[in-house]
Order: C-alpha cells, then structure tokens, then sequence
C-alpha cells in the first residue's frame, strides 16, 4: 500500500517478548486488546504487524484486494471519500482510498490488514523501539508492502457490512477508573498510600509510549532510605522525588530505582493507552483474584469474537489456517444474500475495556 497522508501512526505488533531478557523494552501496541481486537477482525494471528494511529489521521491506498478493519479510538473512516463503519472486516478493491481520522474520545486506533504488511523485524518483532532507534514510522510517500492479495468477499457495490458483529469499542469516559493492585514497596507509604485513591490526578503534555507523567497529591514514602535499580513491571506507578506519579508503559526501560506504589491491570493499561493528555483519572484499588477474574472474561469474549469472525470469513470465501468452509445452518451463521449483506452474524461480546483487568501482577506480586 502507499502512504499518501501520515501523522503519528507506526507498523507495531503486540510486542518483544524476548527483549527483557536481553535488555530490550517489549513496546509493543498501547491499546492491547484494540491491536488483537484488529487482526481478529480481518482473520490474522492477534500478533501480526498493524498500523497504530496516535491523535492525528492516515490515508493509504491499497496496492492489492484486501480486507481490512480499524478498531481503538472512535474514527472518521472513508473508503474513496465514502463513510464507512469501524470495528468490522471490510472487503476493498485494489486501488482503494482508506482516510482515518480519529475523532475521540480516545487516543490511538488500530488499523490492520488481512496478511499483514512487510517491515524489518527485531527478535521477532516489529515493534518500534525509540531507545535504539529501532523501528516502521510511516511517512508520505512510503510504500507498505503487503503479503497477500484477498479474495473479493460480498458485493463491492454496496457499503455494508461482511459481519454485523455489535462490537464497541474502547470506553473512554471523561475521568477514566484506573484499576491497580498493590506493588511492592506500598507498606513504604503507610497511611499516605491512600492519597492514591482519594483524588484525580493530571495526565501532563510529556506523557508518550514509554510512560504517562500525572500530577496531583501524590502520597509520600515514610522512609528515606535509597531504592536499588531493579525489574520494573510494564504497569508500576512509580513515586519520583518531584512529586508526580510516573506510570510505566510499554516502552518503559527493564530496569528502575523508584519505588512502585501499585501495578496497573493490563485492561487498565489499555485504558491508559487511549487517556490524552490534560485529561484527569483516578486509580482504583483491585484485588488480584478481582483481576485474574477480568482478564480471563476478556479473552474469553475475543476468543468468543474470533470463532465467530472466522467462521463467516471462511463462508465468504476467505482462506483461513485451519479452517474451512461449514454448514451455516450448523454453525448458526447466515451466508452472503445476492445482495451482499451477510444475515445472522450477530455478535453482542461487550468489550468493556474501562473496567477490564489482567491476571499478569498475581505473578509480579508472587
């Protein structure tokens, strides 16, 4: 595809997962579940390299037929000037003009392709990393190559959707709950750890992938005593000496010496992902079997939305690994009318992404 209007937007996957061990950051896409939500959309592996928008618009033109899907923040979505809806596959000609304009509330959309798109890897991974320099920023003028050529699904003619999924996405309320477990060194604040949760805090302009800055009553440690550089989990709050909170994102480094006050859920790293800056949050104290429990109902519904996109994929036609075409009146799905709409493919998963958690800090805790 080419590039013909860029802002802020990167070929990202869900990230490094050898790194750390080798003293590389995971990086990797902010909004998780959008980024998985996106290739399951178009019938890719929830890792596949996509495009990740942030606050500012992209406009691509296929080079090839394939089917595509934006999810994360709320969009503008044209194809050759026309609107068209986010959060569901859609089957595009070659030569087609794809505008996003993220609209908000929100931060960053996701927009992947079936096959994905072809850019330098490292351990594994395409996933930008600023610290060395490392990674696909999209310019104008750039070319994306993609890797496959999609069949034609439904009727080109008309605007409607393959898949009428009921799919929402991320909620992004004006003073967003973030939820957080205790981390480590929290017994280090005493009664002061409350203040975490008795006002909101600022996100501040300096906020990026790495980590966000937030302002407020920040709670004070009771002892003075220095902390030793250590591992620091993607999700720490940590408490500096100049009074801000610094939450740790995906692009934070392995190591720290600040103490960690609490640890974010993943689904509260999701949220963050999407909180622009001068927006105010509030943390919310969770216990991790509360968060084992969220997280587990996430991947349920997108294990639940990917068995229902593929299986209607595979019925319009579209190759899948390991799957193949089915009965419809077995699977409860419908098929493509003559007029190119696809009857009975509803899909009522809710993904609540403001109250969603993650089973990952019961580990950092043990």
């Amino acid at each position: 595809m080419k590039v013909l209007e860029a802002g802020h937007a990167v070929v990202t996957d869900l990230g490094r997962f050898e790194g750390p061990a080798l003293g590389f950051s995971v990086n990797g896409a902010l909004d998780q579940a959008s980024a998985k939500l996106a290739n399951i959309l178009v019938g890719n592996p929830e890792s596949a390299p996509l495009i990740e928008i942030t606050a500012s618009l992209l406009t691509v033109r296929l080079d090839r037929r394939a089917v595509v899907a934006v999810t994360g923040a709320p969009v503008e979505l044209r194809v050759d000037g026309q609107p068209h809806p986010a959060l569901t596959p859609l089957s595009l000609p070659a030569g087609a003009e794809i505008a996003i304009t993220i609209t908000g509330p929100g931060l960053r959309s996701y927009l992947a392709v079936h096959g994905s798109v072809e850019v330098p890897t490292l351990l594994g991974s395409v996933a930008p990393d600023s610290m060395i320099g490392f990674g696909t920023r999209l310019v104008a003028g750039a070319d994306l190559p993609q890797l496959v050529e999609a069949p034609a699904l439904g009727n080109p003619h008309l605007r409607v959707p393959l898949i009428h999924l009921g799919l929402r996405g991320p909620a992004v309320p004006s003073e967003p709950v973030i939820d957080v477990t205790d981390g480590p060194d929290r017994e280090e604040f005493g009664a002061s750890a409350e203040k975490l949760f008795a006002a909101p805090f600022t996100v501040d302009p300096r906020s990026n992938h790495v980590g966000l800055r937030l302002t407020g009553a920040t709670p004070q440690r009771e002892t003075a005593s220095e902390v030793l550089s250590r591992g620091v989990p993607v999700g720490a709050v940590e408490v500096p000496s100049d009074s801000q909170l610094l939450v740790l994102h995906r692009g934070r480094g392995v190591t720290a010496g600040y103490p960690v006050l609490a640890v974010l859920t993943t689904g509260a790293l999701d949220l963050m992902a999407q909180v622009r800056p001068g927006q105010t949050v509030r943390f919310r104290r969770v216990s991790v079997a509360r968060a084992r429990d969220e997280h587990r109902r996430r991947e349920l519904a997108l294990g639940h939305a990917r068995d229902r996109v593929q299986t209607a994929l595979v019925e319009h036609g579209l190759e899948l690994p390991g799957r193949t075409a089915t009965d419809p009146a077995r699977t409860g799905l419908g098929v493509a009318s003559d007029s190119g709409a696809f009857d009975g493919a509803e899909l009522t998963t809710d993904f609540d992404f403001a109250s969603d958690t993650a089973a990952r800090v019961g580990a950092h805790r043990a």
